[in-house]
Order: structure tokens, then C-alpha cells, then sequence
């Protein structure tokens, strides 16, 4: 399992979400970032999901 990271933040920079979760791998971690998103209202955030070599996800600003 690797480890991923889930951060929303509001228009003017602040954070709402900073969250680290589990996955097997990349298509693992996009539904759950998109699962927890939907779960927690925050799918019209900006936000951003990135793999532990730091590549984006999931993003939406």
C-alpha cells in the first residue's frame, strides 16, 4: 500500500482538508480522494490528490 495525499483549500489559500489515506495504487486513490470529496460536501473546492513520487492525481481549482 502507498501512501497518498488529499489537501482542499477555499478560493483565498485556506485549508480545509489535509489528509493522508491509503491505496494499492493511482486508480485506487483517485476514487477514494473522489469518495471522500463527494462524502465531505468539498467537490467544488479547489483541491489536489498526489501519489508519494508527487504526482497530481486528481486536481481541481
Amino acid at each position: 500500500m502507498k501512501t497518498y495525499k488529499l489537501t482542499v483549500f477555499e478560493k483565498n489559500g485556506e485549508k480545509l482538508l489535509d489528509e493522508a489515506f491509503q491505496a494499492n495504487d493511482d486508480t485506487d486513490a483517485k476514487g477514494i480522494g473522489e469518495q471522500v470529496l463527494k462524502e465531505k460536501g468539498l467537490e467544488d473546492k479547489t483541491y489536489r490528490c498526489t501519489s508519494p513520487a508527487g504526482k497530481l492525481i486528481l486536481f481541481h481549482s
